[in-house]
């Protein structure tokens, strides 16, 4: 039987660095498909005062960064890293920025189905390329019927107050383990590494993982 290594990643649906991170680390994956990752998806609201309608992200952008200047130094690393790891982000076509409990809640329903991943991809893809927002129930409802979920009981469930308490609570208890940015990765329960690292990176820990796998047996 072959070992696996869990691989916790705490990420935000509408966090750049987070889709970089996960592109930088399916390479690495892809170029190692022997790897032992069993991968897990876990909720991190980069702003999670946020309204539940969200805002107008013209303002939040002045709000977090004072003004559009602010704003393009922030995106400029963004955009350069993005760029490398062949992603378009269509910021000039984002009209809103969300809250994302309830993207997060799609996350978890998704895992409970065993399309968690595909979930992931399907946001990222949605706010950073469509530039819809994900903090709509009925588009989160079609990202749900993309990935061959049940629209109407995922709408249902968005409805409702299902899983809220659960996503804040485990939000909160990565705060209280010194989780500050996302994305983390956490390898093995132990080894926490921060940040959109690239693909050369993770190849080498999980060859440094492989080896120590066969050292165990």
């Amino acid at each position: 039987m072959t070992q696996t290594v869990k691989l916790d990643i705490l990420s935000d649906p509408i966090c750049p660095w987070c889709y970089i991170g996960k592109t930088n680390l399916e390479k690495a994956l892809a170029a190692i498909p022997d790897h032992p990752f069993v991968i897990e998806w876990h909720p991190f609201q980069l702003n999670p005062d946020m309204p539940d309608e969200g805002m107008d992200r013209r303002e939040y952008l002045e709000r977090k960064f004072g003004g559009k200047e602010g704003a393009v130094q922030a995106y400029a690393p963004v955009v350069e890293h993005a760029e490398k790891a062949g992603l378009s982000i269509n910021f000039e076509d984002m009209q809103r920025t969300p809250n994302t409990l309830d993207a997060h809640r799609l996350i978890h329903w998704a895992g409970i189905e065993g399309k968690q991943n595909a979930a992931v991809d399907a946001l990222f893809n949605a706010y950073f390329v469509e530039a819809r927002d994900i903090g709509d129930h009925e588009v989160l409802a079609d990202i749900a019927d993309g990935i061959g979920m049940d629209a109407a009981l995922v709408l249902k469930l968005l409805k409702s107050d299902a899983d809220r308490e659960d996503i804040r609570n485990r939000d909160a208890h990565s705060r209280q383990m010194g989780v500050n940015s996302v994305p983390t990765f956490i390898v093995a329960n132990k080894h926490a590494v921060p940040g959109a690292q690239p693909p050369e990176l993770w190849e080498k820990v999980i060859g440094e993982i492989k080896d120590q796998l066969n050292t165990a047996v």
